[in-house]
């Protein structure tokens, strides 16, 4: 996505020297190699540095090798074969297909060269074909044309890789560190990018980098906070640093849209979708996984976009795949058309070298900290095979356990942060599948058999607008009702007394919210009414069962936490014209600073790593919390005396302006006294009250008509 600000100059420039932009395939421009144009590129050095080769322009060729050996009586029928296996995946050029034959007996070589319009045909049909049985004795062997250049420049003798002094990296972990335990977060504005501390002791944020263009659509933070990723049409970037942002490895993806990082951070995955030359065939998907350290492609997946569910824009639904096992990234896996595909990244392939066969799956979930996988099968048969959710534990693929839901119309997944607890919301049908009602299947992972407990609300028949857990904690949310003033129930699921059954907290009635942010740290719950609502936020205390504060952000898009639950920010992003920007704001609901900011399209707090803190070490800590405070009390008071004298000086500052204008005032309110005199026949005194009221007739003309009167002269 071209930033906005550049898109319009080229915009403005083609039409200056009348270039129909539309008519244009900017995908296909390419500069000759070693020329620049004077045109500089931040990742100029991309290919000196990491080895990337300049496009030879044979990239939508491919070598098809292992064929019959005929003679050239049986030629066109061979020639046949191929071209109708080929064809069937893209449009082969006109003179795009030759197979050579041998001088002295007139016989094939075994081997032949198609070009296809596309690099992105040529790539699928080695993708397909490689490895493709045509008989017996001939399994084929496909290559692409662009590979043989780089096998010839392999040297004939082995040498030993030069060994490279040591020198030690950048600590990626050192703004943990901050001695004013502050957070960072990354915005994007217009063509910069900024990352910035958000400094709400002195109530506004602190720079730590700027830079403009540094991406070509958004950025990213991997999960544990190490890495800010990039996106550019030549691949992705990761960054990382405390206040450098030094560039750490390039990942080469030619025309990327999408990328996701692994839980751990230890694998990158990106996606691109490109049109095909033919508008009836489905766009050509290349999805792959990279190790975020070395850069190296461990597992590719290409295909077309029937080969993957479709999410926004034509693009494979994304994340494409999901990740489980917790923060060890041992496993990720994707479901396809009644099946699920669960690989191990230990050698990136299947385990047991098999999909995981179940029929009509349409959904499928991780634990967030455990190898079970969640599967949603719908009814079938017309109902007569009930709908079902199952827990299966993988490696081993067995069954932990099912629970069969009947006249079932949708369901959805929600699982607990710590894993303990599964949701399961299903709508049903009533008995005269006129209309449907609500329920909760909730499963308790972690106890002995995995019970499950049955939750409908008082008024069944409630619409349900927004459901989530307590992170790290046993409680839920519910907004239900109709909008725009719906009820929001709270419920335990250790219940009173820790009884092990569900209980209800308290309902809040007619509340104007669609939308529950939790706390990271739990107790603390954002409702809030986003859209249609106007931005309406109410700052919510679960443990008090009260509220804090009401506060309003004008059309806000985005609430999000810092990972410490100290504070949240509510952004207004582009998608309004107006209000761009984003307020920072205290746990408990105080406005701490706002910052507006044209054409604003991201923010995102930069994520913590797990704390090393054992359990009964964070006890410690809270049990002790006033002993471990006394230092930032005092240093909240410095910074409160500092701001108050900020103040002072700043009201100081006010007031002697004030004085200097009132000063220049009178000064020429002197000068110009005799005029004033003049202008008032004479009177000296400014003030009103001293004057004397004096009548004075005004005679006023009405009317002046000329008439002609006629009249009789005598002489006598």
């Amino acid at each position: 996505m071209a930033d906005v600000l550049v898109m319009k100059e080229i915009e403005d420039t083609a039409a200056r020297l009348g270039i129909d932009l539309s008519q244009l395939d900017l995908d296909s421009i390419r500069l000759p190699p070693g020329e620049d144009f004077g045109i500089k590129s931040d990742d100029e050095d991309v290919y000196r540095d990491d080895g990337f080769e300049f496009d030879s322009g044979f990239g939508n060729i491919i070598v098809v090798d292992n064929l019959p050996v005929v003679p050239r009586e049986k030629f066109e029928k061979l020639e046949g074969v191929i071209r109708k296996i080929y064809s069937q995946i893209g449009v082969i050029k006109d003179d795009g297909f030759w197979m050579p034959l041998d001088p002295e007996n007139q016989k094939t070589l075994g081997y032949c060269f198609i070009e296809y319009n596309t690099p992105q045909e040529a790539e699928l049909a080695k993708e397909k074909t490689h490895g493709y049985k045509l008989d017996r004795s001939h399994i084929f062997v496909v290559s692409m044309f662009d590979d043989f250049d780089r096998f010839m420049k392999v040297p004939d003798e082995w040498a030993p890789p030069e060994v490279q002094p040591y020198t030690p990296g950048e600590n990626l972990q050192k703004w943990l560190a901050d001695e004013k335990a502050r957070d960072q977060f990354v915005i994007r504005a217009g063509s910069y990018t900024e990352v910035l501390w958000n400094d709400a002791r002195q109530l506004k944020p602190d720079p730590v980098y700027k830079r403009q263009y540094w991406t070509e659509s958004f950025v990213q933070w991997s999960p544990l906070g190490t890495y800010l990723a990039t996106v550019h049409r030549q691949g992705a970037a990761i960054w990382g640093g405390d206040d450098t942002f030094n560039r750490l490895m390039r990942y080469a993806h030619p025309q990327v849209r999408l990328i996701d990082f692994s839980p751990g951070e230890k694998y990158l995955v990106t996606c691109s979708c490109h049109e095909t030359s033919n508008p009836l065939d489905a766009n050509r998907v290349v999805i792959n996984i990279f190790d975020v350290r070395t850069g190296k492609v461990m597992r590719d997946f290409k295909g077309t976009t029937n080969d993957f569910p479709v999410g926004h824009g034509g693009l494979p639904h994304w994340p494409a795949f999901k990740w489980g096992g917790g923060k060890d990234d041992k496993y990720f896996a994707r479901m396809g058309k009644n099946l699920i595909s669960v690989y191990e990244t230990e050698t990136f392939s299947l385990i047991d070298k098999k999909s995981i066969r179940v029929e009509n799956v349409t959904d499928f979930s991780w634990s967030p900290t455990d190898p079970i996988l969640a599967l949603f099968v719908p009814e079938l048969g017309g109902g007569n095979q009930p709908a079902r959710v199952s827990l299966i534990q993988i490696p081993g693929k067995e069954e932990l356990r099912q629970k069969n839901l009947f006249s079932v119309s949708d369901c959805n997944m929600y699982w607990q942060s710590n894993g303990d607890y599964l949701a399961v919301k299903v709508d049903r049908y009533t008995k005269t599948k006129k209309s449907t009602y609500t329920g909760f299947e909730l499963f308790r992972i972690k106890e002995r058999d995995i019970p499950i407990e049955v939750l409908e609300l008082d008024n069944k028949n409630d619409k349900i607008i927004a459901f989530a857990w307590e992170p790290k904690g046993h409680r839920f949310a519910v907004i239900h009702g109709e909008a725009p003033k719906p009820d929001i129930s709270f419920y335990s699921m250790r219940g009173a007394n820790n009884t092990g059954r569900i209980s209800k907290l308290t309902t809040l009635k007619g509340k104007s919210a669609n939308a529950l942010f939790w706390s990271p740290a739990g107790r603390y719950i954002i409702l809030a009414g986003l859209k249609n609502l106007n931005g309406v936020l109410e700052f919510y205390n679960v443990d008090e069962l009260e509220t804090m504060a009401f506060g309003e952000h004008f059309m806000c898009t985005d609430i999000e936490w810092d990972p410490t639950g100290r504070y949240v920010a509510t952004s207004v992003t582009s998608v309004h014209e107006m209000e761009n920007g984003f307020n920072i704001w205290s746990f408990n609901g105080k406005l701490l600073y706002r910052i507006l900011k044209d054409h604003f399209f991201q923010f995102l707090w930069r994520p913590r790593p797990p704390s090393f803190l054992s359990p009964e070490k964070e006890e410690e800590i809270a049990k002790n919390l006033k002993k471990y405070s006394k230092k930032y009390e005092a240093e909240d008071q410095d910074v409160s005396m500092l701001l108050s004298e900020q103040e002072r000086e700043k009201r100081r500052m006010l007031k002697e302006e004030w004085e200097k204008w009132v000063s220049e005032w009178k000064r020429l309110h002197e000068e110009e006294r005799l005029a004033r005199q003049e202008l008032r026949d004479g009177e000296a005194s400014d003030e009103e009250e001293e004057y004397e009221a004096k009548e004075i007739e005004m005679e006023e003309i009405l009317e002046v008509k000329a008439e002609d009167v006629a009249f009789e002269y005598d002489p006598e």
